[in-house]
């Protein structure tokens, strides 16, 4: 098993919002700003770890006729157990998440997962599996975040610290001072616009990549030998 080609995939090849296009309705409702998207992801990736982990433990154990019911279970009680969680340590981040971390139950990318990964693999393996796809939800929704933040507000992680705890007070940074902002940017619609944009960007990096490969593993041409 390729630990680095499975983490490889998580984070870019097979990125749940932008390969899979998976999760769209956090990743168009929630990321008004970088934190909502951060608190979002980090939900999210706790789930498909803690279930990826579980399924792959009980797989040889569930019989194939009842394994999608089995897993809903398994996967609402863990998003119960995040739900909770949020409500009683990290209050204001859970107000503003809202129904959202509820609706991870039918986030396609967790039960898909499991049944395209988890079910057939080892355990650390899984474990693996959902932490790389975890990690690319958690970045796309961030950066999705941080754009939509940055031109609608010219803040980065503002309420970082209400939200996340003091700790976090370290993260916000106010980029654009008496910035009057943009009002779309923080509606739905402009979810989709940056969505649509860096994919773009991602298709064209690789493009771009795989025309560097080609010419690179293209061998020089032999300059041919006269005869004297």
């Amino acid at each position: 098993m390729n630990y680095r080609q499975i983490m490889k995939d998580g984070l870019w090849d097979q990125n749940v919002v932008f390969s899979q296009m998976l999760g769209m309705c956090p990743t168009m409702a929630v990321t008004t700003s970088g934190t909502n998207g951060l608190g979002m992801g980090l939900a999210t990736m706790a789930v498909l770890i803690c279930s990826n982990m579980i399924i792959a433990a009980i797989r040889d154990f569930v019989s194939p006729q009842v394994r999608i019911p089995v897993y809903i279970v398994l996967i609402a009680t863990l998003v119960t157990i995040v739900d909770m969680s949020l409500n009683a340590w990290m209050h204001d981040l859970y107000r503003v998440l809202g129904l959202f971390i509820a609706l991870i139950v039918v986030n396609c990318a967790v039960l898909g997962r499991a049944e395209a990964f988890a079910s057939r693999n080892s355990v650390i393996a899984s474990a693996l599996d959902g932490l790389g796809m975890g990690l690319g939800f958690t970045i796309a929704l961030t950066l999705i975040g941080l754009i939509r933040e940055l031109i609608g507000a010219g803040t980065l992680f503002s309420q970082a610290s209400l939200l996340l705890g003091p700790n976090f007070a370290f993260l916000e940074t106010t980029v654009l001072p008496n910035y009057g902002g943009v009002l779309m940017m923080i509606l739905p619609p402009a979810g989709f616009l940056v969505l649509g944009l860096l994919l773009a960007a991602k298709r064209l990096y690789e493009r771009h990549a795989a025309r560097t490969a080609e010419t690179v593993s293209q061998p020089a041409a032999t300059p041919a030998v006269g005869c004297h």
